[in-house]
């Protein structure tokens, strides 16, 4: 339960911020430069909806998906990407892997989210990249962090009402 409030919590977070720079787009670059931008922040929010499904594989495709942004804002006359809601919904993935994968993957997917944030520089230095920067350093320590309190959390202790087979079997006599 407690989950999917939090799940909730940040969907709405997710398209109020969308919203807001939805309007912010159309008033200071104006057009249609606001659909590319959107587009983008919902499929990565979405996946990071999803994350619990398939911790990987939506890391990888928000990489993947906001990885392609970049190039292409980048390359055609758009706004610089990822865009905040973007970059937050990218940090929800990338720590969330950090948290639970397998070291292994987890440090694949860490190297990715850096590599992907350093490709932002490559389009200059505004504030958004600055924003997405610090949404994968926090994402970065406190999904570290998280791994790190988890391994220390005890092992649930044994329950006090132990079922039948907990208890070394079930009670049938052999007379």
């Amino acid at each position: 339960m407690t989950r999917k409030l939090y799940d909730l919590g940040l969907a709405i977070v997710f398209v109020l911020g969308i919203a807001f720079t939805a309007f912010m787009l159309m008033t200071s670059w104006g057009g249609t430069s606001w659909v590319f931008c959107s587009a983008i922040s919902i499929v990565v929010g979405g996946l990071a909806l999803l994350r619990e499904r398939q911790k990987l594989l939506t890391a990888i495709a928000g990489l993947a998906v906001t990885g392609i942004a970049i190039a292409v804002a980048a390359a055609g006359n758009l706004p610089e990407e990822p865009a905040p809601i973007t970059a937050l919904a990218l940090a929800v993935l990338v720590g969330s892997a950090i948290r639970t994968l397998p070291i292994g993957p987890a440090a694949g997917v860490a190297a990715a989210g850096v590599a992907v944030v350093g490709a932002a520089w490559f389009d200059g230095s505004g504030a958004v990249t600055v924003m997405a920067t610090t949404a994968m350093i926090a994402a970065l320590v406190v999904g570290a962090v998280l791994r790190g309190l988890d391994r220390l959390r005890p092992a649930k202790a044994p329950t006090l009402q132990a079922g039948p087979a907990e208890r070394g079997g079930s009670r049938s006599s052999t007379r």
